[in-house]
């Protein structure tokens, strides 16, 4: 038994209007979704620990020891100090690096919270320092 068109022939043609709606939907739901996942993620731009050589730069080094001191570039700091000093750094120079060294022994949230106030301060380069064992 065969289909009819309403003319007594057969329907030759695919209706590919349904096939091109689900794949809209899906490219917009993709779309939508996609800065969402993006913003998710830290951007950081990490040195490699497996080479002993160490290219010159002029990094600010911010440094959070064990006892949760804050330096920058080796001179004491409070936290709202450091905002404020890279916010004019970044202000003088807007792809000023900065490179964050941080006690091993420190809770991941510290960091965290570090690299938080870093990035808040508009620091677009920010790298870990660490050591080769």
């Amino acid at each position: 038994m065969q289909a009819d068109d309403g003319d007594g022939g057969a329907i030759t043609g695919i209706n590919v209007t349904p096939l091109v709606d689900v794949t809209l939907v899906i490219l917009i739901i993709m779309m939508v979704t996609a800065p969402m996942i993006a913003r998710r993620a830290l951007k950081l731009d990490l040195p490699r620990s497996s080479t002993r050589s160490r290219a010159a730069t002029d990094a600010l080094n911010v440094a959070l020891d064990g006892a949760r001191r804050l330096t920058l570039s080796g001179k004491p700091i409070g936290r709202e100090q450091l905002k404020m000093a890279l916010a004019a750094a970044v202000a003088a120079r807007p792809d000023q690096p900065v490179t964050v060294s941080a006690d091993r022994n420190l809770p991941y949230g510290e960091v965290t919270a570090l690299l938080d106030d870093i990035r808040a301060a508009g620091v677009r380069k920010v790298g870990l320092e660490v050591v080769r064992r």
